[in-house]
């Protein structure tokens, strides 16, 4: 098989972003080049609205600041475009990253399932890392080039599992971003830091986070918004695409693409009918392509969001550490058991 190694990358806030920015630089140029996505957020340079969400984001997490900042370096881009390109949940509602996102608990393992659905130009051009900040648990995240880690789906070494979802809120607002949000809760040593972390946070837009921990039984689905930040905990088998579903969240305007319309609907067909869950079933589940209306797989180079599944992240969360696994084009790429860890003391 292909191998995917993670690139290990440790130190200050501003050296892991320069390490990120200089793992991505080959391939970042052309990548922008080739996207929509970008040459709509480029439009909002110098606009206050993007200073407001840099000064919330300092104000709440000022490290990941510094990463972005260390990431332009790296990459050998202007920081304030580096920074823009990671608000673009903010600042357009078709950012091509989507997404199904899969939780199911047994009785000695709890899994949470994942399809990382996003621009097509990308396939086989993100990597995995291995970060490794001081003072925090550090973790092992899918990484889009130029884009902070987080926003895919990752474990780190206290024991964290979190799976990201593209929401598509209409009206965002003066916040911490997204991106840097999900970024933080990697930061956490437990699920209740994070859902405090998404809590706390003045939130700029949307995403919905499933989260799972070593040595908590609970599974999480939570819809982190501008206006909310809804929590549920997942009984027994879960799915969740790329729009609000919990209840109330008709209070708040969002898009509701064909394909997440679709793909939300397939689950509601096939979760039900699942005996007992497992690795394999839930696999199934997520190569599914649909008899009927746009599949929870995605491979079509017409898909109407523009997005194509880049990779099926599958975590099983057990007493002692996380089973991590990786596939892309059906093939296992990478697999790993990630032990909990003790928290390393903080910095003086």
């Amino acid at each position: 098989m292909q191998v995917l190694t993670p690139a290990v990358i440790s130190g200050s806030p501003y050296d892991i972003g320069y390490g990120l920015g200089m793992l991505a630089r080959p391939s970042m140029d052309a990548y922008m080049a080739q996207s929509s996505a970008w040459r709509a957020v480029s439009q909002w340079r110098g606009r206050a609205f993007v200073q407001g969400l840099r000064q919330a984001a300092e104000a709440m997490f000022p490290d990941h600041v510094a990463e972005l900042d260390g990431m332009a370096a790296g990459l050998g881009w202007a920081a304030e475009d580096v920074f823009l390109w990671n608000c673009r949940g903010e600042l357009i509602h078709n950012a091509p990253d989507g997404c199904t996102t899969l939780a199911a608990g047994s009785n000695d393992a709890r899994f949470i399932a994942h399809n990382e659905d996003g621009d097509p130009y990308l396939r086989d051009r993100c990597a995995l890392v291995d970060v490794r900040p001081t003072g925090k648990p550090g973790f092992l995240s899918f990484y889009y080039p130029g884009s902070l880690p987080g926003h895919t789906f990752a474990v780190n070494r206290a024991g964290l599992v979190q799976a990201i979802n593209n929401i598509r809120i209409k009206t965002p607002a003066t916040g911490v971003p997204r991106m840097i949000l999900s970024r933080a809760v990697l930061d956490a040593s437990s699920l209740d830091e994070a859902v405090n972390t998404l809590g706390v946070a003045p939130r700029s837009s949307g995403f919905h986070h499933t989260l799972g921990c070593v040595g908590d039984d609970r599974l999480l689905s939570i819809e982190a918004t501008v206006k909310r930040c809804s929590v549920q905990t997942i009984e027994k088998l879960s799915g969740h695409t790329n729009h609000l579903i919990h209840p109330g969240c008709e209070r708040e305007a969002q898009i509701v693409t064909a394909s997440s319309g679709d793909r939300q609907a397939r689950l509601g067909q096939l979760l039900p009918a699942l005996g007992e869950v497992g690795r394999v079933p839930l696999l199934q589940v997520l190569s599914d392509r649909a008899p009927q209306g746009l599949p929870i797989y995605r491979d079509d180079p017409a898909d109407p969001d523009d997005e194509n599944t880049l990779a099926t992240a599958l975590f099983v969360i057990r007493d002692d550490g996380v089973e991590f696994e990786v596939r892309q084009q059906g093939e296992l790429r990478f697999k790993q058991f990630v032990t909990q860890e003790p928290r390393p003391a903080a910095a003086s």
